[in-house]
């Protein structure tokens, strides 16, 4: 008889990825057999890291993860999850709201196809912390270099710095 493996995804933006997110992924990588971070290509949103660029940064971050690997995905997560082999999603849940939106995707998700959703919840240093709020104060000069990758905050300060600069130069013609 050949073992079942068990694959998962933990779906995201991670724009930056977190250390937040990373203990998700570290949490789900001791419980299943393999992990695929999965990271959401929408065209249709503003982002500040490209898809490859986030892509990348995960891929690094997740190195020390034997059975964790990195991938993209458009469209819809059930589609992916089929695709792939993939038998659950795996979402942190930092405080009560998380809950109550991730519990009606859950369920939505489980209408479109045979995928259960695992929920984790967030250690509690992360509790607080969201990709929006660590680009916001960084955008404003606060210090967030113990909430991500080191690698990960060279990055988010140079790419704020290099868009700060831009929004400071006069339009061409003016």
């Amino acid at each position: 008889m050949t073992a079942r493996v068990r694959r998962v995804v933990c779906p995201g933006s991670f724009d930056p990825v977190t250390n937040g997110h990373l203990d998700i992924v570290e949490r789900a990588a001791s419980l299943f057999d393999e992990v695929v971070v999965a990271v959401g290509i929408n065209a249709s949103k503003n982002r500040l890291f490209t898809p490859e660029e986030r892509i990348d940064m995960l891929t690094t971050a997740c190195e020390r993860f034997p059975n964790v690997r990195v991938d993209a995905f458009s469209g819809l997560l059930t589609d992916f999850c089929q695709q792939h082999g993939i038998v659950a999603i795996v979402k942190g849940l930092r405080a009560v709201s998380d809950f109550d939106y991730e519990l009606q995707m859950a369920q939505m998700n489980s209408s479109l196809a045979p995928i259960e959703t695992v929920f984790v919840p967030t250690s509690p240093e992360y509790s607080f912390l969201a990709s929006s709020l660590v680009k916001e104060v960084a955008s404003f000069g606060g210090d967030v270099a113990g909430l991500v990758p080191a690698f990960v905050h060279t990055r988010l300060t140079e790419r704020l710095a290099d868009r700060s600069a831009e929004r400071a130069r006069p339009e061409d013609g003016a």
